[in-house]
């Protein structure tokens, strides 16, 4: 009894120690970041575009980063989620539990979850030179689309696993067809559906290396999806590959406006879950 009881409290030390860590490596990144950032982070900075040569210290800002993020970000939320919801659909009501093809199926996505975006935006630069197309939003749109898609399906089919089997049951005794009982099975993994948002939006807004290869980057706003687009990672990118030290310090106030909105997004997340699972059926 008493070695079992030493060998609980090593564990649970060693529990605190890792939880620690992960904290203070949060904390440092965080703290370098709000250092080096906050006291070049102004309105300035967020409402003009770049001037003057602004990559090697000139004027300006990285407006046309945030909205070329936003216009990517945007379509690829649409995109994913008009694509993912049907097949989380799919897997879940027209495949039984055991289905041989719905387990090959979640088997593919968590192997395309893990792939890096690299991979991505290589696949997206090969279809790209193979049809004859340039840099643009559109290619950007479509390379992180294919990026999230994964992180869409496999969070709502999470969810969808844990809906009531004699809820889908009593809508089918009620005469409903597999596609009007659509309605409900989206009100019921809401949360799930939610929370898939918000991670695949925290994603997609952080990513490099897909829209290297694929948005290409401008000093404009974008007006047409055949144009470049910029994004805040490759603008903090570049602004750190900047021989001056004022765009380097300008890269940081970048890179706390980025983990800015990704924590916004975090919290909106888990009170979006918070709210909508209070009303889901168990």
């Amino acid at each position: 009894m008493k070695f079992k009881f030493i060998e609980e409290r090593i564990a649970t030390i060693f529990m605190y120690l890792a939880a620690f860590i992960v904290v203070a490596f949060l904390g440092s990144i965080l703290w370098t970041i709000i250092k080096n950032g906050f006291p070049y982070l102004n309105w300035s900075m967020i409402s003009k575009l770049p001037s003057g040569g602004f990559y090697i210290g000139g004027d300006g800002g990285i407006l046309n980063a945030i909205v070329g993020s936003l216009y990517i970000v945007a379509g690829a939320t649409i995109l994913g989620l008009l694509i993912s919801i049907p097949v989380v659909f799919y897997l879940n009501v027209y495949l039984t539990t055991h289905s041989k093809f719905a387990q090959l199926c979640r088997l593919t996505y968590d192997v395309l979850f893990g792939i890096p975006s690299i991979v991505y935006g290589a696949f997206g630069f090969t279809l790209m030179i193979y049809f004859g197309l340039r840099t643009s939003l559109l290619a950007g749109i479509i390379v992180i689309t294919l990026l999230i898609i994964p992180i869409f399906i496999r969070s709502m089919d999470e969810a969808a696993k844990e809906l009531p089997k004699d809820l889908m049951d009593a809508t089918y005794s009620l005469g409903a067809t597999r596609l009007e009982a659509l309605k409900i099975f989206i009100k019921q993994i809401a949360p799930g559906i939610g929370t898939a948002t918000f991670l695949s939006i925290g994603r997609a807004i952080g990513d490099t290396a897909g829209v290297l290869f694929t948005a290409g980057f401008t000093d404009n706003i974008p007006t047409a999806l055949d144009e470049p687009a910029a994004t805040l990672p490759l603008s903090i990118f570049f602004q750190l590959s900047s021989p001056s030290s004022e765009v380097r310090e300008k890269a940081y106030a970048a890179a706390l406006l980025l983990t800015l909105i990704i924590l916004v997004l975090s919290i909106l997340g888990r009170i979006f879950f918070h709210k909508y699972s209070k009303n889901k059926l168990r």
